[in-house]
């Protein structure tokens, strides 16, 4: 099963850095949406506070904040590497406490959080190529079978 996540992560770490990519692109002659900027940095910003509660830390990450371009890269390297490690080390059937963004108290399996986070960061890729192709732009395709069938 853990391999299985390592799959999935990776799979989601590559096509985040392929949109990463694209917004740094200076090649390409068009604006980024401020909006693809705001759900790319919303799920950078989430892994981050998910990684946080798999550690049993309970550091502020603001939700919302939108990151500056050039430091998407750098922090989706070290979501990666920090999930990584977790999927390492940890029993994916430990129970973790946390609480939400609200305040409110929770509980959850490490398996279900790992999954939740990758899922969660292929919902709004999907928000950002909408994005992209509202003002005309290609978007980076990440669907998972195309992922697989170049491995």
């Amino acid at each position: 099963m853990k391999e299985y996540f390592k799959q999935l992560l990776e799979y989601s770490h590559y096509y985040n850095l392929e949109i990463i990519k694209k917004f740094n692109d200076g090649d390409l002659h068009f604006m980024v949406p401020d909006r693809a900027i705001n759900l790319l940095s919303h799920t950078l910003n989430a892994h981050k506070i998910w990684n946080y509660r798999l550690e049993g830390s309970e550091e502020e990450v603001e939700l919302w904040k939108n990151l500056e371009k050039d430091q998407m890269e750098y922090a989706e390297n070290e979501n990666f590497e920090a999930t990584m490690e977790v999927l390492e080390k940890e029993d994916l059937d430990r129970v973790v406490e946390y609480k939400n963004t609200k305040g409110e108290q929770y509980q959850n399996s490490v398996r279900d959080i790992i999954f939740h986070m990758v899922n969660h960061s292929t919902y709004h890729r999907g928000q950002i190529a909408t994005e992209f192709r509202k003002e005309g732009i290609d978007p980076v395709v990440s669907d998972y079978v195309f992922y697989k069938r170049d491995k």
